[in-house]
């Protein structure tokens, strides 16, 4: 759900403005801050460049793999870089806005990207197509669990929008483990890895607790898309996200949280206690709205329920499968029940 969060004044965000496109400011000493635009309502990315020795840098996350990202690139290649290589590419995760310019920064650079073995795996599947990552995998997840057929016919005439952010896959990939550790300059980190949102994201701990590079696991403003894809539709991405949300429960109120979408916030574990509360409350209110229906509902039915707003494509494509996931957690705990229709249509009643 990408609804705000609302009366949780406990996170405190520390930067009055974001760099703008095309340069980068210090959020913390040896960590640059870029923001790139994306094409999408949510219209940025947060990328972090880590002083990596006198000479180079580690940089997390790559933007969306279109022109005018790339121009900003060439930007940032001739002024924040000042034609300093980097040195090691990581990417918390496979979604375009991360993983896009991976494999081009890496082929200027000569630098190894490195990146949990799910994800590439998950990026190789999207873009070719297979292990039920395609498309029309999606469209068919999505037909059974009502999606009307014009959204149905949307979808299939913008093709494989991930290979569009994603022009190339990475070949070969440093992988990423939890609790690997990776040094950068004189200050190391933890990967922590993450579920529910993604494969097996890799957020960045540094070795001494004050930093933490959230990616799309923990943001200051908005919830991260909690969805069921094709290759596993009975899946609980829901339960995944809430209990990976404890590794960072721990965080000391003082430590500083570089989430890959809003401002630099502290108080992370204010932040999950919110998300908490945040997805407890939106099943609540889902298992009301089946309760009050009085007949089976689809997934597509109960999308107002939980995106009070209008949509467009981009929006309804990762609504439905937070829909979904919000109605497979009810389900798998008992709370409501599931039906299959002879001609395959799923079904959900309290």
């Amino acid at each position: 759900m990408d609804r705000q969060i609302e009366r949780m004044p406990l996170v405190r965000e520390v930067a009055d403005a974001p760099p703008t496109p095309g340069h980068a400011r210090e959020i913390a000493p040896g960590v640059l801050w870029l923001r790139m635009p994306l094409p999408f309502a949510l219209n940025h990315v947060n990328l972090w460049l880590l002083e990596d020795g006198d000479d180079a840098y580690t940089l997390v996350d790559c933007g969306y793999g279109d022109a005018p990202t790339r121009a900003h690139w060439e930007r940032h290649f001739r002024t924040t870089l000042r034609e300093r290589p980097l040195r090691r590419i990581v990417a918390t995760h496979c979604h375009p806005d991360h993983l896009g310019n991976a494999a081009w920064l890496a082929a200027r650079f000569g630098c190894p990207i490195a990146m949990t073995q799910a994800e590439f795996l998950a990026a190789h599947a999207m873009i070719e197509q297979h292990s039920s990552l395609g498309p029309a995998d999606v469209r068919a997840l999505f037909a059974r669990h009502g999606m009307a057929a014009e959204h149905l016919a949307s979808l299939a005439a913008r093709g494989n929008a991930y290979h569009r952010g994603v022009p190339e896959a990475p070949h070969a990939i440093t992988r990423l483990i939890d609790g690997d550790r990776l040094d950068a300059g004189e200050r190391g980190w933890r990967v922590v890895a993450g579920y529910g949102h993604s494969p097996e994201h890799a957020a960045l701990l540094s070795v001494d607790g004050t930093l933490l590079i959230s990616g799309d696991m923990l943001l200051p403003r908005i919830s991260t898309n909690v969805a069921v894809w094709a290759g596993e539709p009975d899946g609980d991405p829901v339960a995944r996200f809430l209990a990976s949300l404890a590794r960072f429960e721990a965080l000391a109120d003082d430590a500083l949280v570089l989430p890959s979408h809003g401002p630099p916030f502290r108080g992370g574990s204010a932040r999950v206690a919110a998300l908490r509360r945040h997805h407890h409350e939106r099943l609540a209110e889902l298992h009301a709205a089946l309760v009050a229906a009085g007949s089976p509902q689809s997934a597509e039915q109960v999308i107002p329920v939980l995106f009070r707003r209008a949509l467009d494509l981009q929006q309804r494509f990762f609504a439905m499968g937070e829909a979904i996931a919000h109605l497979n957690h009810l389900w798998l705990h008992g709370r409501v029940e599931r039906t299959v229709g002879a001609d395959g249509a799923i079904r959900y009643a309290a």
